[in-house]
């Protein structure tokens, strides 16, 4: 059965990583490919190497304000994996910070820097046509 994980509310932004790379741990081989930021919530795009044998990435987000976002839901298409956290980031955010907890050890996967997002007042006053009024398509 497919659930549906588009969240509710306004993707504000996508982020991507300076760098793509391979990341291992004991249990999944993965990259992590973008994070969108919606005005709910958080969700990370992550590709998995290896679908068979291999199991989904345990990752945890915190940003610069050492916020740890709370893991809600993922959903696996084939190599593809979704993973749902919240709240999302609050204006000033300056940077986002992916761990994988696979190992006893969090390690550090990649860095997100996070530009400038306007309060949802300011978002609310943006023109239609503007980028950060994106939706995904239905």
């Amino acid at each position: 059965m497919m659930r549906n994980l588009i969240p509710k509310g306004t993707l504000r932004q996508m982020l991507l990583p300076p760098t793509f790379g391979l990341h291992l741990t004991r249990g999944a081989e993965f990259t992590v490919l973008s994070v969108e930021v919606w005005s709910t919530c958080l969700v990370v795009n992550i590709h998995v190497e290896s679908a068979a044998g291999r199991a989904v990435p345990e990752i945890a987000i915190e940003d610069h304000w050492g916020t740890l976002y709370t893991f809600r839901d993922s959903a696996s298409l084939g190599f593809r994996n979704l993973q749902v956290f919240t709240p999302s980031v609050p204006p000033g955010t300056r940077s986002l910070t992916i761990r994988s907890t696979d190992d006893a050890d969090a390690r550090l996967v990649v860095s997100f820097a996070v530009p400038r997002i306007r309060n949802a007042e300011d978002v609310d006053q943006v023109p239609m046509s503007h980028p950060s009024r994106l939706r995904r398509p239905a």
